[in-house]
């Protein structure tokens, strides 16, 4: 049994959303370069007919990837997410206690994490070390760069 997946309520919209148009309008897109490309004649030198399978090939693969998601998903609602305890779809403000430096992440399932906008999974170091825990409250982060100790200094709820 593939493990269960934490999402938001958004980010298994997100993923809803990516599989129907992956299942429709993609589907289409990519068996037609396939017919073009066939029209082309030899396929054992045709480079458009390979590329079209590639294509084709990485799509079905990301349709089952989501379906497996989608059907292992364990959503959070937006009703038991508070701004009182870290937990997936709140946004968070760390002070970082050695450095004074202060950062915000929100916490998301790891299907929907995007370091680069702040957006970190509830399975990375830091996410799984804020999980649960309150404003005021000091944890120990293990990161690639060593030990970092934070405060959580704010939460709140994201809103949609």
């Amino acid at each position: 049994m593939a493990d269960q997946v934490m999402l938001t309520e958004e980010g298994f919209e997100k993923l809803e959303n990516e599989l129907e148009y992956l299942e429709t309008e993609k589907r289409r897109e990519v068996a037609k370069r396939i017919k073009v490309a066939r029209e082309f004649g030899d396929i054992s030198e045709n480079s458009e007919y390979d590329d079209a399978k590639n294509e084709q090939a990485f799509v079905e693969g990301r349709i089952q990837e989501i379906k497996n998601m989608l059907n292992n998903a364990h959503v959070v609602k937006d009703e038991e997410v508070t701004d009182k305890k870290v937990n997936l779809g709140t946004t968070v403000m760390l002070h970082d206690l050695d450095s004074d430096e202060k950062i915000s992440y929100t916490l998301v399932g790891s299907a929907e994490a995007d370091p680069l906008n702040n957006k970190i999974s509830n399975e990375s170091p830091i996410g799984k070390a804020i999980l649960g825990h309150a404003i005021g409250d000091q944890v120990r982060v293990e990161t690639p760069a060593g030990e970092v100790e934070y405060e959580i200094i704010s939460i709140k709820k994201v809103k949609h």
